[in-house]
């Protein structure tokens, strides 16, 4: 954080209903930026209006589409598929939370041989060192992998407060940046980082599932 920023609150997502997601950062200019793919900042000011219906011809900011579109934030996310299973293995327990996964892939592809697409248990923590598969939790956006050893959890890191605009997915949010809405994130995933949906058709609203890929969408 940034001299000068003790004691501040941290920055704050506030979906609108069937409208944008306003952003609002009260901390140092230097923290809580919002970045392009590449981690160029994206000058916005204070606050900001978030494009999430995925019509804006201005992404990622709002430029009133939503309304145009008859754009809906109803949340149509399985509960029931809205809790966190632990997997046992001899040095470390991988716990996953299906229903916060934005599907963004890091776990499947660098470490097939321990996230098991169409397998059951899907999850083996035996099949890597633990050093691997931290590596690879860590790179999960959307808060639903998470790992204990020796009984003590490993959720969040330690991280400034900021937003990435994904190419052609969902805005990346680290740092503990707080997102308000009706039913607040349930204990089970972490609150330091997430994944928000804004191409408009997730039904896990207003955080990511992953139907950016099923629909095609692009910046």
């Amino acid at each position: 954080m940034a001299p000068g920023d003790e004691g501040l609150k941290k920055p704050t997502v506030m979906p609108q209903p069937g409208g944008p997601l306003l952003y609002d950062n009260p901390l140092h200019p230097d923290s809580g930026v919002i970045s392009d793919p590449d981690g160029e900042r994206i000058r916005c000011g204070r606050k900001a209006a978030l494009c999430r219906c995925g019509g804006s011809l201005e992404k990622p900011f709002c430029d009133g589409t939503h309304a145009k579109i008859g754009f809906s934030d109803a949340n149509k996310a399985d509960r029931s598929r809205d809790r966190r299973r632990s997997y046992d293995g001899k040095r470390i327990t991988i716990h996953d939370n299906r229903c916060a996964c934005s599907h963004a892939k890091h776990c499947v592809q660098e470490l097939p041989r321990v996230f098991r697409t169409g397998e059951k248990p899907w999850i083996d923590p035996d099949a890597a060192e633990p050093e691997e598969i931290i590596r690879v939790i860590e790179k999960c956006p959307s808060g639903a992998l998470s790992y204990s050893i020796d009984g003590v959890e490993h959720r969040d890191l330690d991280r400034e407060p900021g937003i990435t605009v994904s190419r052609h997915g969902p805005y990346c949010l680290v740092g503990g940046i707080e997102v308000r809405c009706e039913e607040p994130r349930p204990d089970r995933v972490s609150t330091e980082h997430a994944t928000l949906c804004r191409c408009g058709a997730s039904a896990n609203m207003p955080f990511c599932d992953g139907s950016h890929e099923g629909v095609d969408f692009e910046d």
